[in-house]
């Protein structure tokens, strides 16, 4: 109970202070991890949370599956049509290169691991969130098309990189034949969750829109009613044994290749509550972060987190957009501003709940710097890059667009 109030209290001062701390690069999720921090540490902590439980597992499933909901229905009207070339490209060409890079880079600096593993852990580290370095997206210095392009893309690509982490950590918890159990067991709970899914968000979308055009509802019950969509998903899907945040994700995509007439604030009570719970799992990295630190990290894999956050994520990157009307300044902000967040928190504490031994604290010690370094690395270098590219701006197309980028980054 007092973690809760203690949570609900930063919330309240976060509330009060938000625009003051944003300028020294604090976003919310910083701070609730600074608390859990505190409030988990020492031998006899305030607060005690034990990560490796059922409900800690399905807690973070839940809230995965909100946000994945969310995710899959917040792009902006007309933005893939107008951004379809780019969008595609860094979907189905630099998410798996970048994945292909983070399993290398596995193989490199922990060999001693089977395959499996390692590609439990590029599926990790790869997936993009933008909530610790939120800043970038609000800040019109930087150029509209590439904050569209940047929040679309963090929407999505954790969408797709959902039923691959599950069929990867079915692999690596598989106990004689990896490839035929990971097949056996993911492919099952995959191919359910999308019949769940698809079902629940089309019939849902359907129903909430004649509701609406027919004057039968008022908006505060509305958006209850798409509130629950994500949630009445998760627990179908997993009730049928399917997966339940991918049967929410495809239940968003379902919802909103649709138009049913909703008011566009339907979403705002669902996108809060997301919001909220998220903290949650930012509160428990905080015991996450007590645990890996007090056993120790590993050189290799300070070595792999820095090579996650560069160039598993802007050599792809970079290869996908060239001969794009995004030209290689863009490409590389776009490359570089892929911060680790949410998505990797929560399949890393799914590793580390459903692994053993090593392999668990493996994960764990990935997860955690891999975040950590991202949040310090990008909260840091949002600010001045914005600033580059105001000074862009004010001098005109014709200035050389490199020295502003390179700047921003020393």
């Amino acid at each position: 109970m007092l973690g809760i109030v203690v949570l609900l209290l930063v919330v309240l001062v976060w509330a009060l202070v938000a625009r003051r701390l944003a300028g020294f690069s604090i976003t919310m999720a910083i701070a609730v991890t600074i608390v859990g921090v505190v409030l988990t540490a020492g031998k006899n902590p305030v607060i005690i949370i034990n990560l490796d439980t059922k409900i800690i597992e399905r807690g973070v499933e839940l809230v995965l599956a909100i946000l994945l909901f969310i995710d899959a229905t917040e792009v902006p009207g007309g933005i893939l049509a107008r951004e379809r070339n780019v969008l595609t490209r860094l979907l189905v060409i630099a998410l798996p290169l970048s994945l292909i890079l983070a399993w290398l880079a596995g193989l490199a600096l922990f060999s001693e691991h089977d395959a499996w593993l390692l590609a439990v852990l590029a599926v990790i580290v790869v997936p993009v969130d933008l909530a610790p370095a939120v800043a970038i997206l609000r800040d019109r210095r930087v150029p509209e098309r590439l904050r569209e392009i940047m929040n679309v893309e963090a929407g999505l690509n954790d969408g797709f990189a959902a039923p691959l982490f599950l069929f990867c950590l079915a692999g690596a918890t598989a106990k004689h034949t990896p490839g035929a159990e990971a097949l056996e067991n993911a492919v099952p709970q995959i191919a359910i969750a999308i019949g769940v899914g698809g079902v629940i968000g089309l019939l849902g979308g359907m129903a909430l829109g004649w509701s609406w055009k027919h004057k039968w509802t008022e908006p505060s019950a509305l958006r209850l009613g798409v509130l629950v969509l994500p949630v009445m998903t998760y627990v179908v899907a997993i009730t049928v044994d399917g997966n339940g945040f991918v049967a929410a994700f495809v239940a968003g995509i379902v919802f909103a290749v649709r138009d049913y007439g909703l008011p566009p604030e339907s979403l705002q009570l669902a996108e809060d509550v997301g919001a909220l719970l998220s903290l949650c799992v930012w509160f428990v990295f905080g015991e996450a972060v007590n645990q890996v630190f007090s056993a120790g990290v590993r050189v290799q894999v300070v070595a792999y987190a820095a090579l996650a956050l560069t160039v598993v994520r802007v050599v792809p990157v970079m290869i996908a957009l060239h001969g794009t009307t995004i030209s290689r300044v863009e490409a590389v902000f776009i490359g570089w501003m892929g911060p680790r967040g949410l998505a990797s928190l929560v399949f890393g504490l799914l590793a580390v709940i459903a692994l053993k031994g090593d392999q668990s604290s493996l994960a764990a010690q990935v997860m955690v710097i891999t975040v950590l370094m991202s949040v310090v690395a990008h909260g840091l270098s949002a600010g001045p890059i914005a600033a580059a590219f105001g000074r862009r701006a004010r001098a005109g197309p014709d200035v050389p667009a490199t020295p502003d980028v390179t700047e921003s980054h020393a």
